[in-house]
């Protein structure tokens, strides 16, 4: 029983649809929508409102790839929240591989910097009650019917995942698509890390699956974005079964991971072994590296060498 719930990113894609969900739930209370974009933000407040016909909506602006704007927006927060989803993230772009002030790349900061620091300041004040979601990706464990190979690195080491952060672990050449796994990867082993740190919370890795409605194609390259939008999403993955589906199902998977107690803190939950939909199942049961607690806290520590 969730009363209230802040979703980054949620102006647009899976955390608008999440934060619409969660509103229609007796519970809800509160839905903080932490958004870059105080315009962007205040349209899909107006627009959520109209849907749900809740008032239930706040805004808090904050950029979860920049340090001192996310500690600037927790001083905002006065009253504890139940449960954060950290949904703001994805592929970046084109400026994926520049540098940030805080020494991660702009693709690791995006999906990890704002949001370590989010939960860890909400826990040291005493101001996040029950349960903190990650969606993570597909890309981890891969997906071998695509080609998708899962993450591997030598050995998990701290200077390793340092490397991913800044991106030094993929030599001259940086290639968000790749990149983005083990950006991921990371991130993940850190949830799992904290979930160990802090029993009484709940800390939940979930997968929204290959959803359809979001924009996370149009940050690929243009050939891939092309063959994704207009060809494998629409044409061949419908085709095959087990492999996209709609918006509301991705965003479902959310609601359902910090509200559901099917879903047990530490573990990481995506789609079934070779699927991108349709149940979703422990990835460590296929995917030992995410068992391995020392690569869990490897990735704590390296994250922190960038938080300051």
């Amino acid at each position: 029983m969730n009363e209230s719930i802040l979703i980054t990113g949620a102006n647009i894609g899976l955390g608008k649809e999440t934060a619409r969900q969660l509103a229609l739930k007796k519970e809800t209370k509160k839905v903080i929508l932490f958004c870059r974009n105080q315009a962007k933000a205040e349209a899909a407040k107006k627009d959520l409102e109209e849907q749900t016909g809740k008032k239930v909506f706040e805004i808090i602006i904050g950029d979860v790839s920049d340090a001192d704007s996310v500690r600037k927006a927790i001083e905002k927060i006065k009253e504890p929240i139940d449960a954060v989803i950290l949904n703001a993230g994805g592929m970046v772009g084109k400026t994926a591989g520049r540098a940030t002030p805080s020494g991660m790349n702009e693709l690791a900061a995006t999906n990890i910097l704002g949001h370590v620091i989010l939960v860890e300041e909400l826990i040291k004040y005493d101001k996040l009650k029950k349960a903190v979601l990650y969606p993570s990706a597909e890309a981890v464990p891969g997906v071998k019917m695509l080609g998708m190979k899962p993450v591997s690195m030598r050995t998990s080491s701290i200077d390793e995942f340092a490397g991913v952060l800044d991106g030094s672990y993929f030599g001259n050449k940086f290639d968000a698509v790749q990149a983005y796994g083990y950006v991921k990867y990371a991130a993940t082993m850190w949830m799992l890390s904290m979930a160990r740190k802090y029993p009484e919370l709940k800390f939940v890795v979930m997968s929204p699956g290959n959803t359809k409605g979001t924009l996370a194609p149009d940050n690929l390259p243009p050939a891939m974005k092309f063959m994704l939008k207009y060809f494998m999403m629409p044409v061949v993955f419908p085709l095959i079964g087990g492999m996209v589906h709609t918006l509301e199902v991705g965003a479902k998977r959310f609601v359902d991971g910090i509200s559901d107690e099917r879903y047990k803190s530490g573990v990481f939950y995506a789609s079934k072994e070779g699927k991108l939909s349709g149940d979703v199942v422990d990835q460590s049961t296929f995917f030992t590296a995410l068992k391995n607690t020392t690569f869990q806290d490897n990735a704590d520590k390296a994250i922190h060498r960038f938080i300051k």
